[in-house]
């Protein structure tokens, strides 16, 4: 069997989605989180020089999404189909798009708050109602089962609830989606252990 490290900071983040899928589909790893005081002496051995990184066999993978990408493959959480598969990375891209818009790196407070206020107001309800149309009246959003892209939803959602609470109280299907994937029997364990951590 194959060794797997997967090292991030101490923190969901960008490394969760990887989290959920390993979880599912009951792939042993070390969970290596490392604190914010510790990065700069690690950084330089990592690839690109950004975290996550997932060590297989010795040989570093970055790139959160293609990390995730490439465990969902061998989980089956892709899609049934080529096509399927298209639209699942479509949806993923989707939320990844409206992910990085947000002002992590952003040191003065004022302004954070502000371009968050922005994005929420103007951008999400957008970012809502396509996704609402995606999943339209389907229990997963590609196909008949759960892919990496209904994962990411959930991760998503509770980030931005942290951002702001009840964001996405007018979309009760999507609402329903995040709890579909929690009361997945893996998901729900993973949920249960995983470290409490604000983001």
């Amino acid at each position: 069997m194959a060794s797997y490290k997967l090292t991030y900071f101490n923190m969901r983040g960008r490394a969760e989605l990887t989290r959920f899928i390993l979880a599912y589909a009951g792939i042993p790893y070390e969970d290596i989180r490392i604190e914010w005081h510790n990065w700069p002496s690690i950084k330089p051995s990592i690839p690109c020089g950004k975290l996550p990184v997932m060590e297989v066999d010795g040989t570093l993978i970055n790139q959160s999404l293609a990390i995730a990408r490439y465990f969902a493959r061998d989980a089956g959480l892709t899609g049934k189909s080529r096509l399927e598969e298209a639209q699942t990375d479509a949806i993923v891209d989707t939320l990844n798009d409206f992910t990085v818009l947000i002002p992590w790196n952003e040191e003065d407070e004022a302004l954070k708050k502000k371009m968050i206020d922005d994005l929420f107001n103007n951008q999400a309800p957008i970012l809502l109602q396509n996704l609402e149309l995606l999943l339209g009246d389907k229990q997963w959003f590609v196909g008949n089962s759960v892919t990496w892209a209904d994962f990411y939803w959930d991760i998503c959602f509770t980030t931005f609830n942290v951002l702001r609470k009840g964001f996405a109280d007018r979309n009760p299907r999507l609402q329903a989606l995040k709890d579909r994937v929690e009361n997945i029997p893996q998901i729900t364990e993973w949920l249960k252990q995983r470290p409490c951590t604000t983001f």
